[in-house]
């Protein structure tokens, strides 16, 4: 596939802006280049507009190579940026699992794109007959969420890859939350197809929610178009250079990561106990989806015990939902102690 046929003619056609930064690499004695303040205050100097220090050390970590990376503004800005690249608006549309990251749908509202969506099945799995079938000339990128949020579960790695496969235009599988899972990335895949790209986060595993820094692997020619049209310099120094210090402790990420797995499964374990919770999904993510049978209710009561959980109630197949957090295991007993407390006495009335 070439998937410079599926740019916009505008995207194809631009210049993209040069930074001071860009057009001279390496170090110098004296910068006069870029209208900067001369004095040495903490952030005078304006960062590294490709963040190559920080790809270098994401791709031994990945096994990819530093131009098959892409750094965004957390993956929002990944999201934004495919949509304003291939999609032209009123005339192009996305394809989305519903229910699924509502990122996708607010990109594409905001670029004036529009949204076809295929509901899951009750067991929150793609029928991916229905996926493709949904598609049309102007469908332009399909989202792929995996593990899929609220839901928690992965979608079949070899109906992904089959997909990929016979789909005409972009694939973007979302991976936030795939260092919890026990199925493996996509990304060692990204050079066997020209139009998979796959996102990944600082934002779970790694602890870096506030840095805001997302990642996308791809094949370097779908790198490269993001990288025309990114701001020039979309990723703070600050935030790279907290970057660096995570990436130099990884082992210690992934003793995290284990702990909040095994706290994941004793979640579930203990949720059984409550005859009220009428369904526990599987979750190979950091939270835990649950139907109950009053989400309001419970999700209020929770909120003025301090606790604050994520109520969707009223997505598509989450009537009744509650999405929960794996937490520390203090907080999860906290947790605990209050589901025992409201279903001990759930005909109080709260509010």
């Amino acid at each position: 596939m070439d998937i410079s046929s599926l740019l916009r003619d505008n995207i194809k056609k631009l210049k993209p802006y040069s930074s001071a930064r860009d057009e001279f690499k390496g170090e110098a004695e004296v910068y006069l280049d870029a209208n900067e303040n001369p004095y040495d205050l903490p952030f005078s100097r304006y960062p590294d507009p490709l963040q190559w220090k920080v790809k270098d050390k994401i791709s031994k970590w990945k096994g990819v190579k530093p131009e098959e990376i892409f750094l965004g503004n957390g993956s929002d800005e990944v999201i934004d940026l495919l949509i304003r690249a291939f999609c032209n608006p009123k005339v192009d549309n996305i394809l989305t699992m519903d229910p699924s990251y509502g990122m996708y749908t607010v990109s594409a509202n905001i670029n004036d794109v529009e949204i076809k969506k295929v509901g899951l099945d009750e067991n929150f799995q793609l029928n991916f007959k229905a996926f493709l079938a949904a598609a049309n000339q102007n469908t332009k990128i399909a989202f792929l969420c995996s593990p899929n949020n609220p839901s928690g579960n992965v979608l079949p790695i070899e109906e992904m890859v089959a997909f990929v496969s016979n789909f005409p235009g972009i694939v973007v599988v979302d991976e936030a939350y795939i260092d919890f899972a026990e199925q493996a990335s996509l990304v060692s895949s990204i050079n066997k197809y020209e139009n998979l790209l796959v996102m990944q986060t600082f934002s779970k595993a790694m602890g870096g929610a506030s840095l805001r820094l997302g990642m996308g692997f791809a094949n370097a020619t779908l790198i490269a178009i993001l990288n025309k049209i990114k701001p020039p310099y979309n990723i703070s120094q600050p935030t790279q250079n907290e970057a660096l210090l995570l990436l130099d402790e990884l082992e210690e990420m992934q003793e995290m990561t284990n702990s909040i797995i095994a706290e994941r499964k004793r979640m579930a374990l203990e949720l059984t106990r409550y005859k009220e919770i009428q369904e526990i999904y599987p979750s190979d993510a950091n939270f835990i989806l649950i139907k109950v049978d009053d989400a309001d209710k419970l999700y209020h009561f929770l909120t003025t015990q301090g606790i604050i959980v994520r109520n969707r109630n009223g997505q598509y197949q989450c009537d009744n939902c509650l999405r929960i957090t794996v937490g520390t295991a203090t907080e999860n007993e906290i947790l605990y102690d209050k589901l025992n407390e409201y279903y001990n006495a759930k005909d109080l009335v709260f509010g």
